[in-house]
């Protein structure tokens, strides 16, 4: 029978990940280094810029006398030092502001007014300088000031351009692999509900309720066939990326899913499980990773000692402060003989270290999406437990 229920398990419409990587963390993808844009500065303002307006300034005697030469470049790559520190500066906090590639016209229209603002003010005091102490035989010619104005209005535009390219095929590469990453999250999570569902016992379990209630309560039976169907169905849905585009689904998607799972353990459980949910309707288009709440709830059960005397309790409600709004899943703790509680950065091989690494994980890779797209993130899921309690805060994402 086992061979059958695994040939059943192989036809099912869903990508089985290779074993190299169904338990393979997630790798923290490459970020767009936000001082890398002007690194090429150091380089080119020294062949180029630096050299030509120099030689505006000193004349002839930069190039035919070494001494000159010398002192006036010292001079020039100080003041030019101080300009590429104070563009750096403020050009990491305009990245900051606005990341997104979709937020290209904003920050390339930001970074050309720092850049317009910030190096014809060094290049006004250092002619001033030059003026005032006379440098190496400086006149101020008419028409100086306005030609290496105008020499730096072209090199700031191509500075920008340059600078909004390189960022630019940086963060798409680097939004290309987070959206792998997310990819192979989805995918695994997706590949252990499906198989912790679709196992022996699980399968088993389920049939013997069923045949129970085929005897003896033909309509319950119906019922609970009913509700089975909605259970794999959301699971194949969810699979294939029809609910939630495989990212996110809403919240009362999620506890109708949990409601129909949970109709098949109270069936087998009976009083020995019970659920409360108390939730408003005004988060129920709030939004979360799908499978979330299955995965969380057969972690309950599997570490859990349920019982008719001993009954495990699961409750859902929300919890919102200034900063976020959470959802929580807090079942009694009345751990199984061996049972140990596996935080998410745990590395053993257990369904409950899995997934709640998996959620863990999507959050984090989510959370970058939104931050590479300008918007806000939120907060990972937290643990909480004591000698009563069990509890998972799921930060909701806002509809």
């Amino acid at each position: 029978m086992n061979s059958r229920l695994k040939h059943i398990i192989s036809k099912l419409p869903f990508r089985r990940l290779p074993k190299h990587q169904q338990n393979a963390t997630v790798h923290n993808t490459i970020p767009v280094t936000q001082k890398e844009g002007l690194r090429w500065h150091v380089l080119l303002m020294p062949m180029v810029f630096i050299p030509l307006v120099s030689y505006w300034l000193v004349g002839p005697a930069y190039f035919s006398d070494g001494k000159i030469f010398l002192q006036a470049s010292l001079l020039n790559y100080f003041l030019t030092g101080c300009c590429v520190l104070t563009l750096d500066t403020l050009t990491q906090k305009v990245i900051r502001q606005y990341p997104g590639l979709d937020q290209s016209a904003a920050r390339a229209g930001r970074t050309f007014l720092v850049f317009f603002l910030v190096t014809p003010s060094y290049l006004v005091v250092g002619i001033f300088i030059y003026s005032y102490f006379h440098l190496f035989g400086f006149q101020h010619t008419p028409g100086l000031t306005t030609r290496i104005l105008l020499y730096n209005v072209g090199f700031n535009i191509l500075s920008v351009g340059i600078d909004e390219t390189v960022y630019s095929l940086r963060k798409w590469r680097e939004n290309a692999l987070e959206r792998e990453e997310l990819e192979k999250v989805t995918l695994q999570s997706q590949y252990e509900s499906l198989k912790h569902q679709v196992n022996p016992h699980f399968l088993f379990n389920s049939l013997n309720s069923l045949s129970s209630l085929i005897a003896d309560e033909p309509q319950q039976a119906e019922h609970f066939v009913d509700e089975m169907a909605k259970v794999y169905r959301y699971l194949l849905q969810t699979n294939n990326g029809q609910e939630g585009n495989g990212e996110l689904t809403t919240l009362a998607t999620e506890l109708d899913f949990i409601e129909s799972y949970f109709h098949l353990l109270k069936t087998r459980y009976r009083a020995g499980i019970e659920l409360q949910i108390e939730i408003d309707r005004e988060y129920m288009t709030y939004r979360l990773p799908p499978l979330a709440l299955q995965m969380l709830v057969e972690n309950a059960v599997k570490h859990n000692v349920i019982s008719n005397r001993k009954p495990l309790l699961l409750e859902l409600f929300i919890q919102q402060d200034q900063a976020a709004t959470n959802l929580l899943i807090r079942n009694n703790l009345q751990r199984k003989i061996g049972a140990t509680i596996h935080l998410p950065d745990s590395n053993r091989d257990t369904s409950n270290g899995v997934g709640l690494t998996n959620i863990t994980a999507k959050y984090r890779l989510l959370n970058r999406n939104k931050a590479g797209a300008g918007k806000p993130g939120i907060t990972e899921p937290a643990i909480l437990c004591d000698d009563h309690y069990f509890t998972v805060v799921l930060p909701l994402f806002l509809p």
